[in-house]
Formats: structure tokens, sequence, C-alpha cells
């Protein structure tokens, strides 16, 4: 009988574990989203007002982010100043399947940026940057609409998970 128990608690904690890290992922996704816009705004003032090169610039904008997208911009600096692949896209692309990032709009967004960095003039990269940019913005809306109801659902449907599922083992 205290085994039942036992297993019931730890089946609703396995579920309602499993809904609370959907909720933290999502919030997870919009922080990165918001810190990428943050360094895109820099390289944007870099790029018109300085002309700072591409590998500092993306050394720059690794300070301005945190985790995963610290290192991304970390190791395109590294790449870019090695010169390790042609263009900053194929650099880009290296870095985004080097760390596998689970996100398939990020993927995206950053190998948009890849593309864009490097490959035009002044106003054309500063273009591209600002189309980057926009898209983020856009992908931080989809995220944010509904937010707190959808991060509720995520970790509800957890737990009820578990409690449906200790009523049907028991």
């Amino acid at each position: 009988m205290e085994f039942r128990w036992l297993g019931a608690i730890l089946i609703v904690a396995g579920c309602g574990g499993y809904g609370f890290s959907l909720a933290a992922r999502h919030r997870q996704k919009e922080r990165a989203l918001s810190d990428l816009v943050r360094a895109l705004e820099r390289m944007e003032c870099e790029l018109q007002y300085h002309l700072t090169p591409l590998p500092e610039l993306c050394r720059m904008a690794s300070t301005d982010t945190n985790g995963m997208l610290h290192r991304i911009f970390l190791s395109l600096s590294r790449e870019l100043e090695l010169r390790v692949m042609p263009d900053a896209a194929s650099c880009m692309r290296s870095v985004i399947t080097r760390f596998s990032i689970s996100s398939r709009e990020l993927r995206l967004i950053l190998s948009e940026l890849g593309e864009s960095l490097g490959r035009f003039d002044l106003p054309g990269q500063v273009k591209g940057l600002e189309a980057v940019r926009r898209k983020c913005f856009g992908e931080l809306e989809a995220l944010a609409r509904n937010r707190n109801e959808r991060l509720r659902c995520y970790q509800t449907l957890g737990l009820c998970t578990g409690a449906a599922l200790v009523i049907l083992f028991i």
C-alpha cells in the first residue's frame, strides 16, 4: 500500500516536472531572443559609427548575451579571426551545427544573421541586421501572446496528466 502512494507521488511529480520544464524552456527562448535583440542593436550601432571588423563585432555581441548565445558569438568570433571558413555565413552554419540549437526559430534567425554579415556593403549589412531584429521582435511577440495562460497550461497539463496516470494505474 505504501509503495503505491510513493509510486503515485513520483508519477505526479515526474509529469508535473515535465510541464514545468516546458514552461521554463519557453521562458528561456524568450530570454534568448531578447538578448539577441539587444546584441543586434549594439552590432548595428558599432557598424554604423565605428566600422568595427566582424570578429570584434561578434566578440562584442558575446558580451551582450548570456548562456548559449554568448558561446555562439564567441565561437563565431574565433572562426572569423582564424578564417576557418570562407565567409561569415558558412562560419555561422558551422557554429549552429556544433552547438545543436534546439529552437528552430532561433536557428533560422541566426543563419539569417550569418547570411547578412560580411556579405554586403555597410548599408546592406545594417539593413540585414534590421531585418533580423524585426524577425526577433516578431518571434518575441508570438511568444508573448497569451504567455501567462500558456505557461500555466503547460504546468497544469503536466500535473493533470500525472494524476490521470495515477488513477489509471491504481
